[in-house]
């Protein structure tokens, strides 16, 4: 599979990108969701560091995506998609990216803003504060970072449902391009003395 994007579809890196940070926000929807409901026991605490470790790994692989997506650019819009669809797709894949980023910096700015001792990145390092203690930009940024999310929900479910109608409706090549490649299985090989 080429690993850059050509102008049919989507190459194995951007693939992978996309893939991988699907399922991270996923879990941290999983855990966001259900976090404040846990007693607050050690593991809590090493569920809420999970968390925000999980929310830096997704912020620096949305940069390297993005740095990839300039490098590397876009397929070009499916045959017979309006110029109309085309330019929402792009504009919600741009607006995607930047909830995407604006997510996990707002979280990070919660926690820095929120005066609790810096987090350890997985266990490995502390993660350096954004801001010194401050209860009203706390406020700002947890309120931020929770509508972020609805907003984040609301345009993966209008991003997800656009594919699948492309998908079982237009029968294009929308969603499959950012799906790894199926190889065309070889033809059975003919016997020369075989007639049919």
């Amino acid at each position: 599979m080429n690993p850059r994007n050509t102008p049919e579809r989507w190459g194995a890196v951007s693939q992978s990108f996309h893939w991988l940070i699907v399922l991270l926000i996923l879990g941290l929807a999983i855990v966001g969701l259900t976090m404040g409901d846990l007693p607050r026991t050690p593991k809590y605490f090493w569920v809420y560091t999970a968390h925000k470790s999980m929310g830096i790994t997704v912020l620096a692989l949305m940069l390297l995506r993005l740095g990839w997506r300039l490098y590397a650019g876009a397929p070009a819009p499916v045959a017979g998609t309006p110029r109309w669809q085309a330019a929402i797709a792009s504009g919600t894949h741009w607006a995607l990216y930047a909830l995407a980023l604006a997510m996990p910096l707002s979280g990070w700015l919660y926690d820095s803003s929120s005066g609790l001792r810096p987090f350890r990145f997985f266990g490995l390092f502390d993660m350096p504060k954004l801001t010194g203690p401050d209860e009203w930009l706390a406020e700002r940024a947890r309120d931020a970072h929770e509508l972020l999310f609805w907003v984040l929900v609301l345009l993966v479910a209008v991003h997800a449902g656009a594919a699948f109608y492309h998908h079982l409706f237009r029968r294009d090549e929308t969603l499959v391009r950012m799906l790894p490649a199926r190889r065309a299985r070889p033809l059975p090989r003919q016997d020369p003395d075989h007639v049919a």
